[in-house]
């Protein structure tokens, strides 16, 4: 915890600063309000002290300043008997508190670690209603080598800062291997903030990284607190790292670089203190190499590299991993099914999974509904259009070949039975297919498809 204390009078912050020391809470102290305002541009600090009254710009027009600059931080407005009133008004300006001179230093303590702890439950609130997937209550499973690899792997950087890349394909469970890295970070009680850089349209996505500010475009009714201002104190995960256009790309790197933001229609650079987290499905060297992704960027983000093998390469892990789905299924349906037949366990483990944990988790929420006994059986495992028929469908796209047809007509082929499956939810095939929506978007559009 980090503390701003703001008062003209050298005892009175000298006083405080030695208080909050004791309890082990760092400070910096400001001798007036412009100080504090440059300050507060520098730094970023968890609660505020501010003095009522102080020459040139005194503690209500400093408090007015704070919030119209979008600082979410609490404060604390310190007055003297006299001064009641004008520490209501302060309330009323954006002030969570007030505490009178002189004070009894336990006191101020005990309401800065509260405030300080609702304002970081607020925090993580809002960043798990803006995160855009449901794998918060799952853990990284799996007792494979190469698992066991990874696993050692978070431990060695979760007290760590480094910024880490994590790589695999579609449905491997690069979230849940981020979250399990913010989890056992120093970081673990500030917010884990997700974005899918895939599923959110280009002209849209740099304002939901870097917020904007009150007119800074037509529709900009109020100022919006973008992702890395949402992290702050946590960590910040960019799903999807490859489908980041390029012209955003140079700013992230900045980002990175300097570890401060600017909001869209904004002119002041704001600190972030957020851990990076980075994934993606594609090959980024390819990428660099292809010119679609910056070198530089690369490096940056490729500090620390966590590479999770498919599904397919790791079987032994398959038992383990279907008992927990099971498991979290039945707690979510109110189902009491004890576990699967030796058959139906044995399938499981000869299927390939090309739709990796997440094809798994779509073929056991089938049969959990569908089974009429406590255990599931073979018969409850309808594996019939799942993509991982594709070992099957590559004997079939040979007779395609033969009969002339290219290797763009089954590709739309199997993007028009994805989608029909699915009934034309264009999330849910772009995942079956273990493409991007948003690619899934643009071949629809580039080849005409009327669907």
């Amino acid at each position: 915890m980090k503390i701003l204390i703001v008062d003209d009078e050298p005892n009175i912050r000298d006083l405080m600063h030695r208080y909050l020391q004791l309890d082990h809470i760092e400070s910096d102290c400001a001798e007036n309000g412009l100080s504090a305002q440059r300050m507060l541009k520098e730094e970023l600090y968890d609660a505020c002290l501010i003095d009522l009254k102080m020459p040139g710009m005194d503690g209500l027009s400093l408090i007015e300043w704070i919030r119209s600059e979008g600082f979410r931080m609490p404060i604390i407005m310190v007055s003297a008997h006299g001064e009641i009133s004008d520490a209501v008004s302060a309330l009323k300006e954006g002030a969570q508190d007030y505490i009178v001179k002189p004070f009894d230093p336990e006191e101020l303590v005990i309401r800065l670690r509260k405030l300080v702890d609702a304002q970081n439950l607020r925090n993580m609130v809002e960043s798990e209603t803006r995160s855009n997937t449901s794998d918060d209550k799952q853990i990284f499973v799996g007792e494979s080598p190469s698992i066991r690899k990874i696993k050692d792997l978070i431990n060695r950087i979760a007290d760590t800062n480094s910024t880490v890349l994590i790589t695999g394909e579609s449905g491997t469970g690069k979230e849940v291997v981020a979250r399990d890295i913010h989890a056992s970070s120093p970081v673990k009680g500030g917010p884990f903030v997700a974005i899918n850089i895939g599923g959110v349209p280009e002209n849209l996505l740099e304002s939901e990284l870097f917020g904007y500010e009150k007119g800074a475009f037509t529709g900009a009714v109020a100022r919006k607190t973008g992702m890395f201002e949402l992290a702050s104190g946590g960590t910040l995960f960019l799903d999807e790292i490859g489908d980041m256009p390029l012209s955003l790309q140079v700013k992230i790197l900045r980002v990175l670089q300097d570890k401060r933001i600017t909001r869209l229609g904004g002119t002041d650079p704001m600190p972030i203190n957020a851990r990076i987290i980075a994934a993606t499905n594609k090959d980024v060297e390819q990428l660099v190499r292809d010119g679609k992704f910056r070198e530089d960027l690369f490096y940056r983000l490729n500090v620390v590299r966590i590479d999770i093998p498919p599904l397919r390469e790791r079987r032994e892990d398959i038992p383990l991993l279907a008992a927990g789905i099971l498991k979290r299924f039945n707690r979510q349906m109110g189902n009491k099914i004890s576990g699967f037949t030796s058959d139906a366990l044995a399938m499981l483990c000869s299927h390939d999974f090309f739709g990796n944990v997440r094809e798994l988790e779509n073929i056991l929420e089938r049969a959990v509904i569908f089974s009429n006994t406590n255990e599931i059986h073979v018969e409850d495992l309808d594996l019939r259009g799942s993509v991982s028929m594709r070992s099957h469908e590559k004997e079939e796209h040979k007779m395609d070949a033969s009969e002339g047809k290219s290797l763009k007509d089954v590709e739309m082929d199997a993007i028009i039975r994805a989608l029909h499956r699915w009934e034309g939810n264009r999330t849910k095939a772009a995942k079956e297919l273990g493409i991007s929506r948003r690619t899934l978007i643009n071949k629809i559009a580039e080849n005409n498809l009327d669907l």
